[in-house]
C-alpha cells in the first residue's frame, strides 16, 4: 500500500510542470556591490549607501488596502551587498519622531512599537521567504515562512541597529549569507518585500502592493536583481553550552551539571543538518497542567527549542507530537498491575531521557522540500521492592527507542503543495512498534480562489496484542476564499483501528463527519470599523464502525474591531443529543455510549486598545442543557499595564463552573459508575518583564491552577446511555492545585551568545478537601513541600567561517 501512495505522490508532483507562473509586472531594483561595509549603527551616513538604488513609493497594506502612502510617512530603502552579507537601510519618515512608540520586547516578541520588516526569498517561489524584523527600540525578531505561516521559533544570527532622527527613524541591517539558503549561481534574482508598521496610525505599509482579496501575502514580492558572484558560505554554526542546576525539595538538595552542543551544518546550498548532542532542557517553561477527568490525555505545548525551530516540514498532516520524545514511559505491560502480593514500586520515572536528536531539512529550487528527523531515547526502568524479602528488581517500562520521520513536500504554482510523510517508532525487545504514512494535499486554482484540502493516512501497529493492526483516515474538502466571502464543505473519517499516538496525537477515532462553514469579512475598513468577520459552521457526525448517527453541531460567530481599536466578538453554538462512545472508557466497538444532553452555548469577549498604557480584556460564557440539571458558566478578566517602555505587568483571572456535570468515575465488576458532580476552577496568571536594554531583560511567569470537584451522587450507566441511581458506591471528592513561578534573566552578551539565569518555585497538591474556600485552599497548599530550582546556562555562538579566518 505504501508503494501505491508513493506512486500517487509522484504523479501529483508532476502536475507542477503544467502550471505557468503569472509574470505580472513587479517592482524591481538593482543591488549594488560595495567594497567597504557600512557601520551598523542606525546612522545612514556611510559611503556604501550613496550610490544605491531606492525602493520607495510604499502603499498601505492594512487597514486601507492599496491606498498610496503620503510623503509625510513615506519609506525609502537601499540594498547593497559584498562577498559576505547583504545590507539593508531604511529611512522612515514621521512628522512626529518624538511620539514614535518604542516599548522594549524580548527577542522574537512584539511590543507597542513601530517595526521595519524585510522578507527575502532567494528561490523566489512565492511561498518560503525568510523574515527579519527590527523594532523602533532596536529589538530583533526573525522567522521562516512556509505557505504564509510565520515560524518565529526559527532564529538566525544577524546584526541591526535603529535610531530616532529628525525625519522619523532609521534602520540598518546586516544579514550574513550563512543565515540564508540560496543556490550557487553567477547572477541571482531574489524575491523581496519591505513592511513598515506604524503603531500610532494602526497602519502597515509595504513596498509592493499586497492584494488582500486573493492569494497569500507571500505571492506579492518585488525583485532584487543582479546579485553577482556571491557564493553560499560554509554554513557551520556551533552552539556549545554548559549548565548547572540545583533542586531543593523536602530538605534534600540535588546538584547536576551538563555540557553539550547544538550544531547547524549546511549539507548543501539548500539543506541543513541540525543536531543536539547531550541535550539540556533544564530551563524550559512549565506546562499548564489542569485536572483531567476526561477520557483523553492532556496535550501540552512544546517548549524545547530543538523541537520548535525549523519543524514546519515535520508538522505536515499532524502526525508529529514532539512531546512523545522524552515523555512519559509507554509501560506497555503495566508494572503496577503485575506486582506480586508483597511488592511495591519504589521508583517510577515520570519521563524518558533523550540521548540525542538530528534533523535534516531543506527545499530545492524546484520546490521539493525534504525532511528527515531522528531521535533516540534511552531505556527507562522502574524499581520494585519485595517488602517481605527485601529484594530489589528492575522492570523496563520504556525500552531503548528510535523515532524517525521522513517527509517529501512538493510545492507548485506559488500556492499549492502535495506531501508524503512517514513516521516510525521502533522499540527494542517485545514492546510495540508503530508506523504511520500519509499523503497530504492543498491545491489551489491559479487565481487562488478555489482550493481542495485533504489527506489519506494509514497506521500500522505491530507486536501489540491489545490493538488491531492497520487503520485508515480520509479527509477532503473543497473551498472558496476570495474577496469578502469564504466557504468550505468536506467529509472525513477515522477508522476504529487508526492510531498515530506513538509519535502523534489523536483523541478520537472511529468517527466520520460531514462538515462545512461559510463566512463573510470586510477587506476594506468602513466608517466605524477597521474589520468585521462573521462565520457559521455545521458538523453532522456518525460513528464509522457502525454508521450510527451520533449528533449534529452548528454555530454562528463573529468579531470586529472599531476605528478606535476596541475589539469584540462572540458566538452562539447548538448541539443535539450526542452518543458519546468515549466517556464510558469501554472502546468504541463495545456499543456502550453515554448520551450527552442537548445543549446551547453562548460566549462573548472584548479587548480594549492595546496601545494604551492600560489594557482591559475579558470574556464570559454560559451553557444550558435541555431536560438536564447540568449547566456551565465562566468568565475571565485580564489587566495589562505598561508602567514605562521597559516595564509592564499582565494579570488574568479565569473562572469556570459546572453544576451537575456528569462523567465517568469508576468501573466495578457489574457496573460502569458515573457521577453527578459540581466543578469549580480558578486560574490566576501573572506575567511581567523588565528590559534593561535590547539585549538584557528579566521576565516573570506565574500560574496557580485550582480545581475542586464535589460529588453529589453516583449512578450506573444503562444500555440506553442514561444514568440509574447507585446508592451503594462511595467515591472521593477531588481538590487539585498546581503552582508555578518562574523568574528568568537573559543577557545576550554577543550575537547568538547568551547567559541565562533561571529560578522556579513549584508546588503540587492533590487531596479530597473540595469544600475549602479560595483562601483556605491556599493555606492548605502552602503546607505542602515546595520545590526550588535554580539553573544557570551559558551558550556561545561560533561561526566556522570567522573561526577559520582567525586561525
Amino acid at each position: 500500500m505504501l508503494k501505491k501512495i508513493s506512486l500517487l505522490f509522484m504523479a501529483v508532483c508532476c502536475l507542477h510542470t503544467s502550471f505557468s507562473q503569472d509574470k505580472k509586472e513587479r517592482k524591481k531594483i538593482k543591488a549594488i556591490r560595495i567594497t567597504k561595509e557600512p557601520k551598523i549603527d542606525g546612522v545612514l551616513d556611510d559611503e556604501a549607501w550613496k550610490n544605491a538604488e531606492l525602493a520607495t513609493d510604499f502603499v498601505i497594506f492594512r487597514p486601507e488596502n492599496g491606498q498610496a502612502v503620503t510623503e509625510d510617512y513615506q519609506t525609502t530603502v537601499r540594498i547593497v551587498y559584498d562577498d559576505n552579507a547583504i545590507f539593508i537601510s531604511a529611512q522612515m519618515n514621521d512628522p512626529n519622531p518624538s511620539e514614535i512608540p518604542k516599548e522594549f520586547a524580548v527577542r522574537d516578541n512584539f511590543a507597542i512599537a513601530d517595526f521595519f520588516l524585510v522578507t527575502i526569498n532567494p528561490n523566489d517561489d512565492g511561498q518560503n521567504p525568510f523574515e527579519f524584523i527590527v523594532q523602533s527600540t532596536g529589538n530583533q525578531a526573525d522567522a521562516k515562512v512556509s505557505n504564509g505561516n510565520e515560524d518565529f521559533n526559527w532564529s538566525a544570527v544577524w546584526d541591526s541597529a535603529a535610531k530616532i532622527d529628525e525625519k522619523g527613524w532609521t534602520v540598518e541591517i546586516e544579514i550574513p549569507y550563512r543565515a540564508l539558503r540560496f543556490a550557487n549561481r553567477d547572477i541571482q534574482e531574489w524575491g523581496f518585500n519591505f513592511h513598515r508598521r506604524l503603531e500610532l496610525l494602526n497602519q502597515q505599509h509595504t513596498w509592493t502592493h499586497i492584494d488582500n482579496t486573493v492569494g497569500r501575502w507571500t505571492q506579492y514580492d518585488g525583485l532584487i536583481t543582479e546579485l553577482a558572484n556571491i557564493k553560499p558560505p560554509t554554513r557551520l554554526n556551533l552552539y556549545p553550552y554548559a549548565s548547572a542546576v540545583t533542586n531543593v525539595f523536602q530538605g534534600q538538595t540535588d546538584f547536576d551539571w551538563n555540557v553539550g552542543m547544538d550544531i547547524k551544518y549546511g549539507l548543501s546550498e539548500n539543506f541543513t543538518l541540525d543536531a543536539t548532542l547531550v541535550p539540556d532542557f533544564s530551563q524550559v517553561g512549565f506546562d499548564d497542567v489542569v485536572l483531567n477527568l476526561g477520557p483523553f490525555e492532556q496535550q501540552f505545548t512544546e517548549q524545547r527549542q530543538f523541537f520548535t525551530e525549523g519543524t514546519e516540514l515535520f508538522n505536515i498532516a499532524n502526525l508529529f507530537y514532539s512531546r512523545r520524545i522524552g515523555g512519559p514511559p509507554i509501560d506497555q505491560f503495566d508494572v503496577y498491575g503485575n506486582l506480586s502480593a508483597n511488592e511495591e514500586v519504589i521508583d517510577y520515572p515520570s519521563k524518558t531521557t533523550m540521548i540525542n536528536a538530528i534533523k535534516v531539512s531543506g527545499r530545492t529550487k524546484k520546490g521539493l522540500g525534504i525532511g528527515f528527523f531522528n531521535a533516540i531515547t534511552q531505556k527507562t526502568e522502574a524499581t520494585i521492592r519485595d517488602n517481605q524479602s527485601g529484594d530489589i528488581r528492575k522492570e523496563v517500562i520504556d525500552p531503548f527507542t528510535n523515532f524517525n520521520i521522513l517527509v517529501l513536500d512538493q510545492q507548485f504554482n506559488q500556492n499549492s503543495t502535495v506531501s508524503l510523510i512517514n513516521t516510525n517508532v521502533t522499540r527494542n525487545g517485545s514492546f510495540r512498534d508503530a508506523n504511520v504514512t500519509a499523503l497530504d494535499w492543498h491545491i489551489e486554482t491559479k487565481d487562488s480562489r478555489y482550493n481542495a484540502d485533504g489527506s489519506v493516512r494509514m497506521s500500522n501497529i505491530s507486536d501489540d496484542p491489545n490493538n488491531p493492526n492497520t487503520g485508515w483516515t480520509f479527509d477532503n474538502s473543497f473551498g472558496y476564499n476570495s474577496g469578502n466571502w469564504f466557504w468550505e464543505v468536506g467529509y472525513n473519517f477515522e477508522s476504529k483501528d487508526f492510531n498515530p499516538n506513538d509519535l502523534g496525537i489523536l483523541f478520537t477515532n472511529d468517527q466520520q463527519t460531514i462538515y462545512g462553514n461559510v463566512g463573510w469579512r470586510t477587506v476594506q475598513p468602513t466608517k466605524n470599523f477597521n474589520r468585521i468577520w462573521v462565520n457559521s459552521y455545521h458538523n453532522l457526525n456518525f460513528q464509522h464502525f457502525s454508521g450510527i448517527y451520533t449528533g449534529y453541531f452548528t454555530g454562528i460567530g463573529g468579531s470586529a474591531q472599531t476605528r478606535s481599536r476596541f475589539s469584540f466578538g462572540g458566538n452562539l453554538n447548538y448541539g443535539t443529543e450526542e452518543k458519546d462512545f468515549f466517556e464510558p472508557r469501554q472502546g468504541t466497538t463495545s456499543g456502550v455510549f453515554f448520551l450527552q444532553p442537548e445543549r446551547i452555548n453562548f460566549n462573548g469577549w472584548f479587548e480594549t486598545n492595546s496601545q494604551k498604557k492600560f489594557e482591559l480584556s475579558g470574556n464570559a460564557y454560559f451553557t444550558s442543557f435541555s431536560n438536564n440539571p447540568k449547566e456551565g458558566f465562566g468568565y475571565s478578566i485580564g489587566l495589562r499595564h505598561r508602567f514605562n517602555n521597559q516595564f509592564s505587568l499582565r494579570y488574568r483571572l479565569r473562572s469556570n463552573n459546572t453544576n451537575d456535570d456528569q462523567g465517568f468515575v469508576d468501573q466495578t465488576a457489574n457496573n460502569i459508575i458515573f457521577g453527578f458532580r459540581d466543578r469549580k476552577s480558578y486560574t490566576n496568571t501573572i506575567s511581567g518583564k523588565y528590559s534593561f536594554s535590547t539585549n538584557s531583560s528579566i521576565s516573570l511567569s506565574f500560574r496557580h491552577f485550582w480545581e475542586a470537584v464535589s460529588y453529589n451522587s453516583f449512578n450506573n450507566l444503562n444500555a440506553e446511555g442514561g444514568l440509574d441511581p447507585n446508592n451503594s458506591y462511595v467515591g472521593d471528592n477531588v481538590n487539585f492545585n498546581s503552582w508555578n513561578l518562574d523568574l528568568n534573566y537573559i543577557w545576550q552578551f554577543a550575537p547568538g551568545s547568551q547567559l541565562i539565569a533561571f529560578y522556579r518555585n513549584s508546588i503540587f497538591n492533590f487531596n479530597n478537601n473540595a469544600n475549602l474556600n479560595f483562601f483556605e485552599n491556599l493555606d492548605n497548599l502552602f503546607e505542602q513541600s515546595q520545590r526550588h530550582t535554580i539553573s544557570v546556562r551559558f551558550v556561545y555562538f561560533i561561526d566556522y567561517n570567522k573561526l577559520k579566518n582567525i586561525f
